[in-house]
């Protein structure tokens, strides 16, 4: 198949605003929801709209694996980043929440580095420097006075390195529908086990915005992938950050929330350690 970057920009800016549109609706609903509630039900309703994709796509012969327990531990890591990141959505401004999300491939190469043994280059490193130069700014580290909701978006971002990693790991014989579909199984197993101590019970219209935090996230996470099937990363792989301008636009609307200055430093630093380090593949 022929690259198509600008179909496949189009479609990673489609992919990153549904998914900012996903963070928005799970802000709205964090003010008076559990998130270990949220979390499963974005997983179950998730599996729930991916079940008839991947019986229309070929059906579910083509879902053997040899590598079940890279799938586990996918999954596990995925819900544990996913419970920072959901936390993360409803206690500190939508764009700031994006933005630390933002450092996961600045975790990648040195998890990878760790696991695979994958070799880091000089420019790596230094965008790896930059990146989280721009953290510091944006977590305003300087001040001594740390948000802790921060750490926990951090932490987030490094778990979910570990998830992708994984993905890495299997490349050589799982294809993308496969490795959807066993995340959104176990992502769903597991993050049915907080349920046990959450105190809130969604009512009434919740489970309309329930159902439509599972749907925008399909739509997003296919509009992605097939983002990078029609296009090679260093293509498209910038457009990636236009999830930090839907997360500040859908917060500025609905919240009011304005970006301080040590918020846009942040920003320009990761942003652009990111392209750097990007244009280097």
């Amino acid at each position: 198949m022929p690259d198509q970057p600008l179909k496949g920009a189009l479609l990673l800016i489609l992919g990153e605003g549904l998914l900012a549109v996903m963070a928005a609706m799970i802000k709205s609903l964090s003010d008076h929801l559990d998130t270990e509630v949220i979390v499963f039900a974005r997983n179950l309703f998730g599996l729930m709209f991916l079940l008839p994709i991947i019986f229309y796509r070929g059906g579910f012969g083509q879902l053997r694996t040899r590598f079940l327990h890279l799938h586990m531990i996918r999954g596990l890591t995925g819900v544990i980043a996913m419970f920072c990141f959901f936390y993360t959505i409803g206690h500190i401004a939508l764009a700031e929440a994006v933005l630390v999300k933002m450092t996961v491939p600045f975790f990648l190469p040195v998890v990878a580095w760790l696991w695979l043994r994958e070799q880091i280059g000089i420019r790596t490193w230094l965008a790896i420097i930059a990146g989280f130069a721009g953290v510091a700014v944006i977590m305003r580290a300087g001040t001594g006075q740390v948000d802790p909701v921060m750490w926990v978006a951090l932490a987030g971002a490094a778990i979910m390195s570990v998830a992708k990693v994984s993905i890495r790991r299997m490349a050589i014989s799982e294809p993308a529908q496969r490795v959807v579909f066993y995340f959104a199984v176990f992502a769903t197993l597991f993050s049915s086990i907080p349920l046990f101590w959450a105190t809130t019970l969604p009512s009434g219209t919740d489970y309309l915005w329930l159902l439509g935090i599972g749907l925008v996230a399909t739509g997003g996470q296919f509009a992605m992938t097939t983002a990078y099937q029609i296009a090679r990363p260093g293509q498209v792989g910038v457009y990636n950050y236009s999830s930090v301008v839907w997360a500040a636009l859908l917060g500025w609307f609905f919240w009011g929330e304005t970006l301080v200055l040590t918020t846009l430093v942040g920003t320009l630093l990761i942003v652009a350690a990111g392209i750097w380090n990007l244009k280097a593949r």
